[in-house]
Order: structure tokens, then sequence, then C-alpha cells
């Protein structure tokens, strides 16, 4: 089971908990799969089943078709969230990390044309792997902060979270007033273009605020 843990290794006090992902937060990767451009915050869940740690040999369930990568920031929560509005949300954040929301694409497609949900696609156990979690002020303000994936030495995804339609602190905001964030929560803030198909023997390269680097292997 996936442990919060700091840049240092040392576990945090949080018990695993739900992963809330935006989808489309990103206007470029919306476009580069031809998917409508949502006028608020598209969410969907996957369960705490879903985390695996990004240091661990990823494993892809190659039986159920192609698995794409989408690179995103996550956010630890670490106080209560409830109908909060963007600043106070953003005070909840205990930490700040890169994941993968490993994708079932030929599943989930399937799936959108019939209108289905997409949890078949998204929400498979080890669809989530996590790297650690970094204090928010080792970091930029979340609102400019630089991020990026390369496979096999080759760069795939490159971001920036002042390009998303909206800003950290309305994205708490927003999903506050769905349901309630309980520390241990997670939040995936969304993916830039340049998504792709992952296989096995792949090395991973994400690298967080141009200053720290998490390393990771799909495996064979």
């Amino acid at each position: 089971m996936y442990q919060h843990l700091d840049q240092e290794g040392f576990v945090l006090p949080y018990a695993n908990g739900k992963v809330v992902c935006v989808g489309r937060s990103y206007r470029d990767h919306a476009e580069e799969l031809n998917n409508p451009v949502p006028e608020s915050p598209l969410l969907f869940i996957k369960p705490a089943t879903s985390l695996t740690p990004l240091s661990e040999p990823l494993v892809l369930p190659a039986e159920a078709g192609p698995v794409h990568h989408e690179a995103e920031v996550a956010l630890l929560i670490g106080r209560r969230l409830c109908k909060a509005d963007a600043g106070t949300a953003l005070a909840g954040v205990a930490g700040v990390g890169l994941a993968l929301d490993l994708t079932l694409r030929a599943l989930q497609d399937e799936l959108k044309a019939k209108g289905h949900p997409w949890e078949r696609a998204k929400a498979f156990d080890g669809s989530c792997p996590m790297g650690p979690f970094l204090a928010p002020e080792l970091l930029s303000p979340l609102q400019q902060l630089d991020f990026s994936l390369m496979v096999n030495g080759e760069l795939r995804q490159s971001g920036n979270t002042g390009l998303m339609m909206w800003s950290m602190g309305e994205l708490l905001a927003d999903i506050s007033h769905s349901f309630t964030l309980m520390p241990g929560d997670i939040v995936l803030t969304g993916t830039p273009k340049g998504v792709g198909e992952l296989n096995p023997g792949d090395a991973l390269t994400l690298t967080l605020d141009n200053k720290f680097a998490f390393e990771a292997k799909v495996a064979k």
C-alpha cells in the first residue's frame, strides 16, 4: 500500500484516502483528444487502492489494452475542507508531488462513446503511481509550478500550473463544495498535452519545479 512520504522518506501522519482527479483542466490536453473544453472542473475519483509508489515497478494491465501516461501535479490534503473558499482551501495543502494518472485509453473511449462513467478505465488497482510529497514552502508558488515527464530520455509532457483554466485554490474550493476533502486525500490537478502509451521496460523521469526529479520504471 502506498504511504505518504516526504522528500526525506519520513512517513507523514495521514491514512490513504480517496484520489480526486480533475479532467481537462489544461485546454491543450482537451483539444489533443478532441474533447469538449468544460465550463467547470470535470471531476472523477480513484479509490485508495489505485495508489502505488512511483519508486516501485509500474505493472501495466496489458490484457486490457493500451495504457497511457498522464503526468499531474498532486496535492496532499492536510485538513478537512468542506465548502471552502479558494484562500482557505489552498491553506489546507500539506504536500505537493507528482503522480501519473494511468488510463486505459481504448476502454475510456468506448465508455465515453456509450455515455458511461470512466472508472473502469481510470480507477483500476495501481492506476495512480504517486511520488513523495514536498512541503509547499520548498516550491515556487503553486500557481507557477513547472513539471515534466520524460520517457526513455524523450520529453513527452511539459506543463506549468499557471496554464490551468482554474487556479489551485479555485479547484480545491470547487471540489469541497461537491464533497468534503479529508486529511490524506489527494487531488490530481490535471495533465497537459503529450499523453501517450507506456510499454514494458520504459524508463520515466518526472521533474517538479525544475529542482526535483523522480524516477520510475515500467515492469517488463
